[in-house]
C-alpha cells in the first residue's frame, strides 16, 4: 500500500504546475560566475563581466594567498607595488569566445627592492595565452568531438598557431607522452600510406597499429605511432628503438604483401607470427584478374576498354563475390564467359572466387583446408597462357605460411589498419592537407591514437 501512495504521489507532483508546487526545498543555489565559469579550478575569483557582440570579458583575481607577501629571493615580507592584467583564452561560452582579465599584485620587498607577482600557475602556464581550462577544452575538442583547429582556434578567439602549438604541446605531454601507451602490447599491424601528394611524387609515412584490443575483442584498434617513409628499414628501425622486452611480448604481426615488412619483423621479432590478412590476399587476386581482363582486352579488340565492351562493362561485376550477384549480374556474366575469346578470364575469375570464398567459410579450419589447396593448385603447373595467375600463385605459394596463419589467428588482420586509414583521410580532408610531418604525426596520434577514455572516462 506504502508504495502505491507513493507512485500517485510522483504522478501527481508531475501534473501540477510549477506554482503550485513547494519550492522551499528547491535544489538551485544563488547564481556564481566564479563557479559556473570554473573559475575556481584556477585559483581565480570573478569580479566583473563584460559581454561584447564578439566577445565575453570576465575580470578576475587571483586568490590571496599568504605566500604571494612574502620576497622569493631573502623571505622578507612585501608591500603591494601595483597590479597588472594578465589576458587568457578561456572556455568559450556557447561558441563565444570568452576571455579571462586576470588581475594579479605585484609586490616590492621592503629589504632587497625584490619585484614580484602574484602567483597564476593554477591558472596557465608561464607566458601561455590560454588558461588551462580553455586548454583542456580544445585537447578534448580536437580528439573527442574531431574539430578542426580552425574551429578551435575560432571558438578561442587566438590565431590558429597559438591554438595548434598550445594544443599540440599539451597532447604530447598529457597524451602521447604516457610511458604507459605501449604497455600490454601483444599485437601490432603494420601498413604504409600516403600522408601528401606533391608535384615531386606522393610522401609515405609508416603506421604501426595496436590490434590487441581487437584480438581481445575489448576494444577498438588504435594507433601506436607513425614514421615518415616506407620501406623495411624504417619498420626496422622503429622495433629497434623499442625496449626488448617489449619486442619479446610480441605475439602476432599482421602485414600486407610488402616483404620488407616481414623481414623487418623476422629480423626484430623471431618469436612473433606473421600474417599476411585476408585484405591484401584478395587484392593480389583482384589485381591479377584486372590483369588478364585488361590483356584479353587488348588482345581481342585492339584497344583499352570503352562503353560498350564486354570486358569493360562487367569489370566491377568480376570484383563482386558471388554470393552478392543479382540476376541480371548473373546473366551478363554467362553472356561473356560465353564466349572462348574470354575463357582466360573466366579461369582466373573462378580461383578469384574460390579465394574468396575460403575466407568466408564459417569453420576457419575448413577455410584454411580450401585455400591450401587454392595455393597447391596455382603454385604450380599453371599453362602459360594464364601469366597473371602464374605470378600469383608463386606469390602466393612464397607467403603461404603467412597466409594459413590468419586462420589458427581469425580476429588478426590489417583491417583495422586499413579503417584508421581512412580516418587519416578525413583528417587530411578536414584540415586541407598537411604540410608539416611532425604536426601530421601528432593530430593523427590525437585523432586514432585511442585517447577518448582518458579525457572522458565514461567514453
Amino acid at each position: 500500500m506504502a508504495v502505491g501512495v507513493e507512485v500517485l504521489q510522483g504522478w501527481k507532483l508531475s501534473h501540477s504546475r510549477p506554482e503550485d508546487l513547494d519550492m522551499s526545498h528547491a535544489t538551485f543555489n544563488a547564481p556564481d560566475l566564479t563557479t559556473f565559469c570554473r573559475l575556481d579550478d584556477l585559483g581565480l575569483v570573478a569580479t566583473g563581466q563584460r559581454i561584447e557582440p564578439a566577445r565575453a570579458v570576465i575580470e578576475c583575481r587571483v586568490v590571496d594567498s599568504d605566500d604571494d607577501r612574502w620576497c622569493r629571493r631573502c623571505g622578507g615580507e612585501g608591500k603591494v607595488r601595483d597590479t597588472i592584467v594578465r589576458r587568457l583564452a578561456h572556455i568559450p561560452l556557447g561558441w563565444r569566445p570568452t576571455v579571462l582579465w586576470v588581475r594579479a599584485r605585484r609586490y616590492r620587498c621592503a629589504d632587497c627592492a625584490h619585484v614580484w607577482t602574484q602567483d597564476t600557475g593554477r591558472a596557465a602556464e608561464p607566458r601561455a595565452c590560454l588558461s588551462r581550462g580553455g586548454l583542456r577544452w580544445a585537447l578534448e575538442g580536437i580528439v573527442v568531438q574531431h574539430l578542426t583547429m580552425a574551429r578551435v582556434a575560432e571558438a578561442l578567439g587566438v590565431a590558429w598557431n597559438t591554438a595548434n602549438d598550445a594544443v599540440l604541446a599539451e597532447g604530447h605531454r598529457v597524451l602521447i607522452a604516457d610511458p604507459t601507451r605501449f604497455e600490454q602490447v601483444t599485437t601490432i599491424g603494420v601498413d604504409e600510406h600516403v600522408w601528401r601528394h606533391t608535384r615531386k611524387g606522393d610522401k609515405y609515412v609508416t603506421v604501426i597499429i595496436d590490434l590487441t584490443p581487437v584480438r581481445n575483442d575489448t576494444g577498438p584498434a588504435r594507433l601506436l605511432d607513425m614514421v615518415e617513409g616506407r620501406s623495411g628499414d624504417v619498420f626496422a628501425t622503429w622495433l629497434k628503438a623499442r625496449p626488448q622486452a617489449w619486442r619479446d611480448r610480441i605475439e602476432v604481426v599482421a602485414m600486407d604483401g610488402f616483404t620488407g615488412f616481414k623481414t623487418a619483423s623476422a629480423e626484430n621479432l623471431p618469436d612473433a607470427i606473421e600474417v599476411l590478412d585476408p585484405f591484401h590476399v584478395v587484392q593480389l587476386a583482384g589485381e591479377a584478374l584486372d590483369r588478364c581482363r585488361q590483356r584479353v582486352q587488348q588482345k581481342t579488340l585492339g584497344h583499352r576498354g570503352r562503353s560498350g565492351d564486354p570486358l569493360y562493362g562487367i569489370r566491377r561485376v568480376l570484383r563482386t563475390r558471388q554470393t552478392l550477384l543479382t540476376t541480371r549480374q548473373r546473366t551478363r556474366l554467362a553472356a561473356v564467359f560465353g564466349c572462348d575469346e574470354h575463357l582466360q578470364v573466366e579461369v582466373t575469375y573462378f580461383f578469384y572466387q574460390q579465394i574468396m570464398a575460403a575466407y568466408h567459410q564459417p569453420k576457419p579450419k575448413a577455410g584454411k583446408k580450401l585455400l591450401t589447396q587454392l595455393i597447391g593448385k596455382i603454385g604450380r603447373g599453371v599453362p602459360t597462357m594464364l601469366p597473371e595467375l602464374g605470378k600469383l600463385g608463386r606469390t602466393l605459394k612464397r607467403r603461404a605460411v603467412d597466409i594459413l596463419a590468419y586462420f589458427d589467428h581469425p580476429h588478426t588482420s590489417n583491417g583495422p589498419t586499413e579503417a584508421l586509414n581512412g580516418r587519416l583521410e578525413h583528417l587530411r580532408g578536414s584540415a586541407l592537407g598537411f604540410r608539416n610531418i611532425t604536426h601530421y604525426v601528432a593530430r593523427s596520434l590525437l585523432e586514432t591514437g585511442g585517447f577518448r577514455p582518458a579525457l572522458h572516462p565514461g567514453l
